[in-house]
């Protein structure tokens, strides 16, 4: 019990030592220090896990500085991973909420010694991050559902853990999870394979749903929930992959016919119009704020294969009565993304109502295999439309979500090593600027992002953790039962 003592003093000694002590032959550099993930002058909520990083060269030891306001620092030396402890990191960064961290790294190199270079900011912003973030980790798998499972991450900590695996339904995907209002109490999941089916969550109630019938094309797919709770929108979509024999192209995926329908959870019936259930391709369907506009993506029809890269989405609207669960008499198109050459994707308004963050690629609408596509931002109050030049890269960045506050939103990128999708998270503030984007904070950043060989799919925030029965979940769906649900005439 002693020596246990006598280990926590020193470690914070070396913690809170200062941070002006120079190291013998030391030379400064005016470089940025080559860390990673890349770190160097971004905004972080107050909330989130501690930003644990490493030297990427040759460096034998790293020392680090992390200075605040006051005289508050805190001093790491390692050899590998640059890690902070929790509580410390915590208390460091609440009390900077709204000031900046600055963070000298030193490093020490057996043919040059130690070398510190050019310091760099650490921006907290006021403003927390939902607690939570809900994702599917797949495996690059084509044909076959290899081991896939929709987990939560706790933002705050390292701590994740698993919602549901297809090791409970083996054979089975599950894909397409959606919350209302980012709240972990109502969840729509959807089950493909021989036990496929849609869960749906309401509070503690578990249900699952048979969504095809007689008057659609097939099951409910990609959902997004009313601000109300009351209801699900979803496209409706017949689904194939395609294969290029073209290098650093790998695989299309192409809708052969999608509509938008409205699921009204209480009466469990479907709400259908004749405007969204057209010989056009409708698909990615969103709520607004005041839950009074559904917007989708639309595309005319294409004969399928051979005009396959001429699939181009509009970013379309129709007014919603949530009061009858009626629909508008007419479409109106925001965005000709068309016209330019482009298609537009998963549409999602910020929860203040003054943006549409979008995708665009060149064409089709699963723009996660199209290297060209970026997120651009719809202004709603003034109808202009922007390239997030901010957060782009020369990679992949596809499916993205707000934060319940609407200033963090996090998106999916290929940008590490063109293979596996990673969560980046940035901040859009009043005036419309927006935050360089930051990695997914984990223990061991290096060894983890190099080693994990699964891609994160379909992000969303949660304000707090979903908690679940995962038995009452495996009677539900190895029972074989499904409620059969409605078409309203």
């Amino acid at each position: 019990m002693k020596k246990t003592c006598i280990i926590q003093t020193i470690t914070i000694l070396i913690l809170f030592s200062s941070c002006d002590g120079s190291e013998t032959g030391l030379q400064t550099s005016q470089e940025l220090p080559p860390i990673f993930p890349d770190y160097c002058e971004v905004t972080v909520p107050l909330n989130i896990a501690p930003l644990h990083f490493q030297l990427t060269d040759d460096a034998l030891q790293t020392e680090v500085c992390l200075e605040g306001t006051q005289g508050r620092m805190i001093r790491v030396r390692t050899r590998k991973v640059v890690a902070f402890r929790r509580s410390v990191w915590r208390k460091m960064l609440e009390e900077h909420a709204g000031k900046s961290l600055t963070v000298t790294v030193r490093g020490k190199y057996s043919d040059r010694g130690w070398i510190e270079y050019r310091p760099f900011s650490l921006y907290i912003s006021q403003v927390p991050v939902n607690d939570y973030l809900v994702y599917r980790l797949i495996a690059p798998g084509y044909e076959v559902y290899s081991k896939m499972g929709i987990y939560q991450r706790d933002l705050t900590s390292f701590r994740q853990t698993s919602l549901l695996e297809n090791t409970l339904v083996p054979g089975n995907c599950m894909n397409c999870h959606s919350f209302s209002r980012n709240r972990p109490e109502n969840m729509s999941l959807h089950i493909r394979g021989a036990l496929g089916g849609t869960i749906m969550k309401t509070g503690d109630e578990i249900e699952m749903l048979n969504t095809k019938t007689e008057e659609t094309q097939g099951n409910c797919v990609y959902p997004y929930w009313h601000p109300s709770g009351a209801y699900v929108v979803y496209s409706v979509n017949q689904t194939i992959q395609a294969f290029h024999a073209i290098r650093d192209h790998r695989v299309e995926v192409i809708d052969l016919a999608s509509d938008i329908v409205v699921y009204h959870p209480e009466s469990k019936q479907l709400l259908t119009s004749d405007l969204l259930q057209t010989d056009a391709f409708e698909t990615f369907p969103s709520f607004s704020p005041d839950g009074r506009t559904l917007y989708f993506s639309s595309s005319q029809f294409k004969n399928i294969p051979d005009e396959y890269d001429q699939i181009r989405y509009n970013l379309c609207a129709i007014s919603f009565d949530p009061e009858t669960g009626t629909f508008g008499d007419r479409v109106d198109t925001l965005i000709n993304a068309a016209a330019r050459g482009k298609s537009i994707s998963y549409a999602r308004p910020s929860p203040d109502g003054k943006y549409i963050m979008l995708t665009m690629s060149d064409y089709g609408n699963f723009s996660i295999w199209h290297k060209e596509a970026d997120l651009w931002l719809y202004d709603l109050r003034d109808g202009t439309l922007r390239e997030m030049t901010e957060v782009n890269s020369n990679d992949v960045e596809s499916y993205h979500s707000w934060s319940s506050e609407g200033s963090w939103f996090v998106f999916s990128s290929r940008r590490l090593d063109g293979l596996y999708t990673r969560p980046y998270f940035a901040q859009i503030d009043e005036d419309g600027n927006i935050s360089k984007p930051f990695l997914l904070p984990q223990q061991k950043p290096v060894h983890y992002y190099n080693m994990t060989f699964f891609s994160y799919n379909v992000p969303e925030f949660v304000t707090g953790k979903v908690d679940w029965d995962l038995k009452k979940v495996e009677k539900v769906l190895t029972a074989g039962e499904r409620d059969q649900i409605q078409t309203r005439k």
